[in-house]
């Protein structure tokens, strides 16, 4: 999807339209941006971005609170008329999905007139608009459908795939993130070019096994399949406090409503977990993580939050610290029908 929060929001609230639009927290604390329209991409402002910053970029901006209930609708709306096409849908996130469609419901033999079905349907029943990428692997097409963004479709064929990946800056592979790219780009390699210079054996010594994916990627090659039965691993909310506290009490209190969101979102994927992480971002932007494994998984509210309270206090031994950012999130995450008479105990 092209913007998705600000693009619902301008939708909905057509003073919006044509103007730069930013959903997310107050430029007057410590907002940050989850969303600009395309109109405040011109100015520079992108998601991450605090909101601040993005204010002092284009003092014009309108700062939106985000309302992720009706993201989540027009998100529910948009994979249905997915599952239209194809059965193999493989969601990323609220606005973005992978599709199978070499076997497909509309009994049509090419990929191009499926994503150019979708993308109308999506414009004509919800007045929104999508991007797409068709390629012969999710590699490909996600780089695709980043092409001719906005409002775009682009087509890699078999034929083309050479061609077409022949110079890429190793930052557009899959799974390079800012260090691995200061690592590739410390050995001489900027480009997929500079990659195939290698071979597969020689980047697996270097980089170990995902040297050898690389080596895939640089020659076009991707046989990660599309996924509809993916397991969600974790749920987790957080909060960036409007000022520094060091008072526990109060913080305490942030952290109630940080495991009541938790709960909830268990709750809808009816799930529960083990481990209960506790995320602190302090003042001086260090940032720490503490962990407990319970004996028996759980999706309520006073338990995640007794166990998030325990871990705030022994972080603040000996003294409390100005705090940022505060998250709790739930991992290990089981069934609601988890037996839990069955749970054991190992230390």
């Amino acid at each position: 999807m092209d913007a998705f929060y600000a693009s619902v929001e301008q939708r909905d609230n057509p003073a919006l339209k044509g103007k730069p639009v930013v959903v997310g927290g107050s430029p007057e604390g410590r907002g940050v941006v989850a969303s600009a329209s395309y109109e405040a991409r011109k100015y520079g402002i992108r998601s991450a971005m605090s909101a601040r910053n993005a204010l002092r970029l284009c003092p014009s901006t309108v700062f939106v609170r985000p309302d992720f209930a009706k993201y989540k609708e027009a998100s529910r709306l948009i994979r249905a008329i997915f599952f239209d096409a194809t059965d193999l849908v493989e969601p990323l996130s609220l606005d973005e999905a992978y599709l199978d469609v070499t076997e497909n419901k509309l009994n049509e033999p090419s990929a191009t007139r499926i994503a150019e079905t979708i993308r109308a349907r999506i414009q004509n029943e919800l007045n929104l608009t999508a991007s797409a990428g068709v390629a012969p692997n999710k590699f490909l097409a996600k780089i695709a459908s980043d092409v001719k963004k906005p409002n775009g479709l682009f087509v890699i064929s078999p034929a083309h795939v050479d061609q077409f990946i022949a110079k890429l800056p190793v930052e557009k592979l899959w799974g390079v993130g800012p260090a691995t790219v200061k690592k590739l780009q410390g050995m001489g390699l900027f480009t997929t070019a500079d990659l195939r210079q290698y071979t597969k054996l020689d980047l697996e010594r270097r980089l170990g096994k995902f040297g050898g994916f690389l080596h895939g990627l640089a020659h076009g090659e991707d046989s990660r399949q599309v996924r509809n039965d993916r397991e969600p691993k974790s749920s987790g909310s957080e909060t960036t406090l409007e000022k520094d506290v060091a008072d526990l009490a109060l913080l305490n209190s942030i952290l109630e409503e940080l495991a009541d969101d938790v709960a909830r979102s268990l709750g809808r994927i009816a799930r529960r977990g083990h481990t209960v992480t506790l995320k602190i971002r302090y003042s001086d932007f260090s940032t720490i993580t503490r962990s407990r494994t319970l004996r028996s998984p759980t999706a309520a509210t006073a338990e995640i939050c007794q166990v998030a309270t325990e871990l705030l206090l022994q972080s603040s031994v000996p003294r409390p610290r100005p705090v940022r950012l505060l998250g709790i999130s739930l991992s290990n995450l089981v069934d609601e029908s988890y037996p839990e008479q069955l749970t054991l105990e190992i230390s």
